[in-house]
């Protein structure tokens, strides 16, 4: 079953980023989704089996510069590995797209690490419809590169 985050959900959350390569404590995702679940621009939906939860997917409707549609962004997505190949997943960015419809977005983009273990998700993201058309680039802002120290 798919539906809507809540804030109970955190701890789980935390469990589903971690599977993502991203470790979090359960204490870091309830400061973390408190903030997310009270913008109504960013939607959080979780897969749900036997009251476990087994898949998410997070994202934020999102303004161009240049243009004037707006698009949907996929911030995070995971099913845990033993329930992916059963749809979870392209249920859950189904889910994205109709509440980016919605919302009046017209395209849906992600970023997804070039990392070896990444590779099949890339090709099941390109099965979907999904192009490769950009390259990412990240920098973490320091005081050394503001002047300051």
């Amino acid at each position: 079953m798919i539906r809507e985050a809540g804030l109970e959900d955190a701890a789980e959350l935390a469990r589903l980023i971690t599977l993502l390569g991203y470790p979090t404590s359960p204490e870091e995702m309830a400061s973390r989704f408190a903030k997310i679940h009270m913008k109504p621009d960013y939607q959080t939906y979780v897969y749900e089996e036997d009251e476990r939860l087994v898949g998410m997917i997070g994202m934020i409707h999102s303004f161009h510069y240049e243009k004037n549609d707006t698009y949907i962004r996929v911030v995070a997505a995971v099913v845990e590995a033993d329930r992916r190949g059963k749809g979870i997943g392209k249920s859950l960015f189904m889910h994205a797209m109709r509440w980016g419809h919605r919302k009046g977005a017209k395209a849906i983009v992600l970023n997804s690490g070039n990392r070896k273990e990444r590779q099949e998700t890339h090709e099941i993201y390109r099965k979907w419809g999904f192009e490769g058309a950009a390259t990412g680039f990240y920098k973490k802002i320091t005081t050394q590169d503001l002047g300051l120290k």
